[in-house]
């Protein structure tokens, strides 16, 4: 290979986002942005409009971790909801890591109700056998009030059943769940109605994000405007232990670890629940150090 055509790197446009699980991991940007954009609380994909990649971008990033990628054993597929792309794309994608990375053991992406629902139940176990390993998805609450009121675009009984239906195919799932999103009005419906949907959907991983408010978005708007109260320190503290307590898993993981959160948190659910409680309950008394503001971040 001559020095004109050696791969000069991965193609990445824009804001580029991962979960904390996958630091480690290959970036594939596949799709642009987010095909949705609409939840108000989000600030990460204004810079772009949603589109598939060429498949020639694909196979130049592809030759790249080809090279250059060969002591990481994890691939993630981003941007957004690169779930939605359609099957031939996502077959000829995971066939193309499994022929050129064969080292890669696991594939993961984001994936929301939308983007699953439109993949039969075969095709997702296509998905699986061709390599995805573990689907990030965003679910933010399960209340339905909250999910109309952050446009989210789904209902919690669509949140649930293609959750669901991941997991029937054998895909590993990680549920994105947000504390303080219901606001003040509505924070502990929010973290009981959010336990129940954790509940019925039995997730092999929770994460827990704390809410920051980004200039800019509508919920900064509202926030601004009067019409969105943000909680403080102890809300958010007390809508976790209320979340927690009323989510019962078959053995997943719940994880409040992100940097935007104020007490770290890493339970296997239903063994350190008790556990968990109490530790909530020393910080809620004062008992145990919280991140302070300029540590948190998004």
């Amino acid at each position: 290979m001559d020095r004109a055509s050696e791969p000069q790197g991965f193609d990445y446009v824009g804001m580029c986002i991962r979960p904390p699980s996958e630091a480690d991991s290959i970036l594939i940007q596949a799709t642009l942005g987010c095909s949705h954009h609409k939840c108000t609380f989000c600030g990460s994909y204004g810079d772009k409009r949603f589109a598939i990649k060429p498949r020639a971008t694909l196979e130049q990033d592809l030759a790249f971790a080809q090279k250059y990628c060969r002591r990481q054993d994890r691939l993630f597929v981003m941007d957004g909801d690169a779930m939605i792309m359609p099957m031939r794309d996502w077959e000829w994608l995971l066939g193309q890591i499994k022929e050129r990375l064969p080292w890669v053991r696991r594939v993961g992406t984001y994936a929301n109700a939308k983007g699953v629902s439109l993949k039969s139940d075969e095709d997702l176990r296509r998905l699986k056998e061709l390599g995805l390993g573990i689907a990030y998805y965003g679910v933010e609450s399960g209340h339905a009030q909250v999910l109309k009121d952050i446009c989210k675009g789904s209902t919690p009984e669509k949140l649930i059943a293609q959750g669901r239906r991941l997991k029937a195919a054998g895909i590993k799932l990680s549920v994105t769940v947000l504390l303080g999103i219901g606001g003040s009005e509505r924070s502990l419906e929010h973290a009981r109605a959010t336990g129940e949907l954790l509940s019925a959907m039995d997730p092999d991983f929770v994460g827990a994000l704390t809410l920051m408010l980004i200039p800019g978005t509508p919920l900064g708007d509202q926030a601004r405007a009067g019409a969105f109260h943000l909680l403080d320190t102890l809300g958010m503290l007390r809508e976790l232990r209320e979340m927690i307590a009323s989510t019962h898993l078959s053995g997943g993981l719940f994880y409040a670890n992100h940097a935007s959160n104020y007490l770290p948190i890493k339970a296997r659910l239903p063994h350190d629940q008790a556990r968990t409680l109490a530790l909530i309950d020393a910080a809620l008394g004062g008992q145990v150090q919280l991140r302070p503001e300029w540590m948190r971040a998004l």
